[in-house]
């Protein structure tokens, strides 16, 4: 493709992608998002046209930088700000690790990490605050760092999201400096977080999410001509926002960050959801990442080059070489060392204690740990749906001795929200296949009764997804597919869904999206094992 011709597709990370932070480096874009419960922590995507995007890693791999066990659903790593020095050639990622956020309460963790490299290794991690969410570096124009990020505040009668508040960070002593400065209380839309700082014409500005990260979410812009202040508001309003544009494709346009290209072109990064039809305004694909262009006006403030303030779904790429990577296959035989980079773990790492691609080479063998509810130790692995309609398949060897053991095929949101398809034993059928799911935590079962199925037979366990409908299908030969329960509705596997707002407290969120998961438990404590031979993911959607 021309330089001319070059379109940029949105959204360019499809499937729970939220939180975008994006940084320049010669040639090459990174882009760094936030992946809450899921283990390794920040996921890395890596462009150098800002059309193909390849994800390149996720930095916080071991429990020295990034322990979840415990963490609640939706919480662990929240909008990471990822920044480059170019005077020390060293990549700086700033992070939350949140620890609860139901109630009146939050325990946000904050905290930095470097490497000399995208792919790392990066350090151990330097803690910086507690006082908020949101953290964000910047690098000023003298050498100096600084953090801002939101402050909560808890009281009653008060503004939670209290303002964006301003720190020094010393690289000599490794942690915050100085006094911590309130630089801006937000506009009139409220719930200000999400800060960025930039720097352009001898202007500090500073780019914030407002409105909360559902339908009423925007992006905001606010200038000043010294780094702590006081900060003008942009006049008119808003640079981004789908609020009062239900018609869009594009939904819950915020939470953005800025690059500037080498050939001297402007775009943001921003969180965007599409909904589900006819399901409530349901997005199951969760918060994804879109592009749009900018440009700076003469009397200095950042639009969009459109000349509204609402995303477009094809936006104008920059004059860059078309850089397209490798597609990712649909099927994965489990015949690497590693995981590919499709999949995660629910808050610990992959580790040969419960998971492991070597003790029989050519299967992925997890051993069932806690319940599907448990936030501690959960033997599953899973990745992202992508496309509202897609199907996937596994085949498993499986055999429970009792009742408290399961492996399967499972369609998941949290712990609490999740349908299950999964191969069990009962004291009078034998083994069997049926469904199971939690909604709103309240256990159910789909078939009834559950279905014999041979001892020792490997057994093929398939989902569809059509939009908001879910099929689930098994075989015991790879042929013969058969239907097994009712079409379930795959819009409560979103985050819409699993938001609980009780009295004026939030008391459970939704922050992530769906994912398809391979799993096993094992509520006996004996580890009871399952094999997967393959997984295969196919998207029928453009």
């Amino acid at each position: 493709m021309s330089r001319e011709q070059a379109e940029i597709r949105n959204p360019i990370l499809r499937g729970f992608h939220p939180d975008p932070s994006i940084v320049r480096v010669g040639e090459d874009y990174y882009m760094a998002t936030s992946t809450f419960q899921w283990f390794p922590g920040v996921q890395i995507h890596h462009s150098r046209d800002l059309v193909h995007w390849r994800p390149l890693g996720r930095p916080l791999d071991r429990p020295g930088q990034l322990d979840m066990t415990g963490n609640p659903d939706s919480g662990g790593v929240w909008a990471p700000c990822l920044s480059y020095d170019d005077g020390a050639g060293l990549f700086y990622l700033v992070y939350t690790d949140v620890k609860s956020h139901a109630g009146a309460f939050k325990d946000t963790h904050n905290y930095v990490v470097t490497a000399p490299a995208i792919e790392g290794p990066w350090s151990d991690p330097v803690y910086l605050n507690s006082s908020g969410f949101d953290p964000s570096m910047f690098h000023d124009d003298d050498g100096r760092k600084w953090i801002v990020n939101m402050q909560w505040d808890f009281r009653k009668g008060k503004d939670a999201f209290n303002g964006i508040y301003l720190r020094e960070y010393s690289v000599n002593e490794g942690r915050l400096v100085g006094p911590s400065r309130k630089i801006y209380a937000g506009s009139e839309l409220g719930l200000t977080e999400g800060p960025h700082l930039y720097k352009q014409d001898g202007r500090y500005y500073l780019m914030v999410a407002e409105g909360g990260t559902s339908y009423e979410h925007a992006v905001t812009t606010a200038r000043s001509r010294t780094l702590e202040g006081p900060y003008e508001t942009d006049p008119r309003g808003p640079m981004l926002t789908s609020r009062h544009a239900p018609e869009l494709p594009l939904q819950k346009a915020g939470h953005a960050s800025l690059v500037r290209t080498q050939s001297g072109e402007w775009y943001i990064a921003h969180l965007c959801g599409r909904p589900l039809e006819g399901a409530d305004r349901r997005c199951n694909l969760g918060r994804e990442t879109a592009l749009q262009r900018c440009e700076w006006t003469a009397d200095g403030w950042l639009r969009l080059a459109s000349g509204g303030n609402t995303p477009e779904t094809i936006v104008r790429g920059p004059a860059l070489p078309a850089h397209p990577f490798p597609s990712v296959p649909d099927k994965d035989d489990f015949d690497r060392e590693a995981l590919g980079q499709q999949w995660q773990t629910l808050r610990q790492p992959f580790t040969e204690a419960w998971a492991t691609l070597t003790e029989r080479p050519g299967f992925l063998r997890l051993r069932g740990m806690e319940s599907p509810n448990s936030r501690f130790r959960h033997s599953l692995v899973g990745r992202r749906q992508q496309a509202f309609v897609c199907e996937a398949a596994t085949v498993v060897e499986f055999e429970p001795e009792t009742y408290q053991q399961m492996a399967g095929l499972m369609y998941y949101y949290n712990s609490q929200n999740y349908y299950y398809l999964r191969i069990g034993r009962d004291e009078a059928l034998g083994k069997n296949i049926g469904i199971i799911a939690g909604d709103h935590g309240v256990y159910d079962e789909h078939t009834e009764p559950h279905i014999p199925i041979p001892e020792g037979t490997p057994v093929h366990l398939k989902l569809e997804l059509n939009g908001r409908d879910l099929r689930f299908r098994y075989s015991l030969d790879g042929q013969d597919w058969q239907g097994i329960g009712p079409t379930l509705d795959a819009s409560k596997i979103s985050d819409e869904y699993a938001t609980h707002l009780v009295d004026g407290y939030f008391t459970d969120w939704g922050f992530t999206g769906a994912f398809v998961c391979l799993c096993a438990h094992d509520l006996s404590g004996a580890g009871r094992h399952a094999d997967f031979d393959w997984f295969v993911y196919r998207e029928k959607e453009g």
